[in-house]
């Protein structure tokens, strides 16, 4: 099944609005991914069509698609639940993104446009005035938006989408144990040396970076597991 995640239109071409099961994936993915719909509660079709103000055809076009990006699981006659997340999946998670997120970045070091480029300044920006007293949720949102910002600049879709999809699941893990996980700022923070890295064009430290990022959002998770 296709991920199709909200791209730039080619150079010339107007930007197409999202379909409503885009919307309808949108939303349940992120409620998915920060843990507002718990690991392993049912999910009912028509609650989220009430939520969503949507029919239930683009929801469940979502549903199937976050059903192969392993968010919620399927059964026969028993429903559809949101995923459990357990300690292997920290492993197995961890052992991907340790790959391919120094490969994205050096990539984008390399391919970054110079609307890239702006992007990774104005979140530069941010990451300069966020500290220990902004709100978690408002510390993930601009974590996500600093790694989503990034694989878009490596120009490559399908990379982009795998990305994507292994940093929901990783996301995910760290809003389980949010409220024991101590220095979320500093984690974050750690964004600005990438950042600059992919804006001085140099992909070696790039990926030296976002690997060191990986290895120790694994340790700190294993240290309160």
């Amino acid at each position: 099944m296709v991920n199709r995640q909200h791209r730039p239109p080619a150079a010339g071409r107007p930007a197409a609005l999202p379909s409503l099961a885009d919307r309808a994936y949108d939303a349940i993915r992120d409620q998915l991914v920060r843990l507002e719909i718990r690991p392993g509660v049912p999910i009912s079709e028509e609650d989220l069509c009430a939520r969503l103000g949507l029919s239930r055809t683009p929801v469940r076009e979502a549903l199937k698609r976050l059903e192969h990006e392993r968010l919620v699981v399927s059964y026969p006659r028993r429903g559809t639940f949101a995923t459990e997340i357990n300690v292997t999946d920290l492993t197995h998670i961890s052992e991907v993104r340790e790959l391919i997120e120094p490969a994205a970045a050096a990539s984008a070091a390399r391919h970054a446009t110079p609307a890239d480029r702006e992007s990774f300044r104005v979140l530069l920006g941010e990451l300069a005035a966020a500290g220990a007293a902004v709100p978690a949720a408002e510390l993930m949102n601009l974590d996500t938006r600093v790694h989503r910002a990034v694989y878009a600049a490596t120009r490559n879709p399908y990379l982009e989408d795998t990305l994507i999809r292994y940093n929901n699941l990783a996301t995910r893990i760290w809003c389980l144990f949010l409220d024991r996980l101590a220095g979320m700022a500093g984690h974050v923070a750690e964004h600005r040396l990438l950042l600059e890295a992919l804006l001085a064009g140099d992909d070696r430290a790039a990926a030296a970076i976002a690997r060191r990022h990986v290895t120790g959002f694994d340790q700190a998770i294993r240290a309160v597991i």
